[in-house]
């Protein structure tokens, strides 16, 4: 059944960000970087979800022009899905616009794709799946 895996937020400094939630208790776990990306990113546990903290590596990166142009925020929400794959030919049959029709890997090997905002309300949509068994 599909879930909230994370929700995105853009940090200007991923050092500044840490401070603030671990002020609130919480614990950082996982922090990498992703360079296909462009980002550097750390991930706060919250229940059954997370948080990821995203850090643009370079103004170039879409990280990078999300907070030239919006700020520190929201970027977007991932819902985690049991098959990917066949959730994106779901919607690419009935012509859903995907951001790039190629499922790619991301932090700690989970599997992706972004769904574009002018598909989905205008809400970046990330749909990921669980890294495959002994990745």
């Amino acid at each position: 059944m599909p879930s909230i895996d994370h929700l995105g937020i853009a940090v200007k400094s991923l050092a500044e960000a840490r401070g603030f939630y671990e002020r609130l208790g919480l614990e950082i776990v996982g922090e990498e970087t992703v360079e296909h990306e462009g980002v550097r990113l750390a991930m706060v546990p919250l229940g059954e979800s997370r948080i990821e903290l995203l850090e643009a590596l370079a103004e170039e990166t879409p990280i990078g022009r999300f907070l030239a142009k919006r700020g520190e925020g929201l970027h977007h929400i991932a819902i985690r899905v049991e098959d990917l794959a066949g959730t994106v030919e779901r919607l690419k049959a009935k012509g859903t616009r995907l951001i790039s029709d190629e499922i790619k890997v991301g932090a700690g090997g989970h599997l992706y794709v972004f769904v574009h905002p002018s598909a989905a309300g205008g809400v970046l949509l990330e749909l990921c799946e669980d890294p495959p068994q002994g990745v």
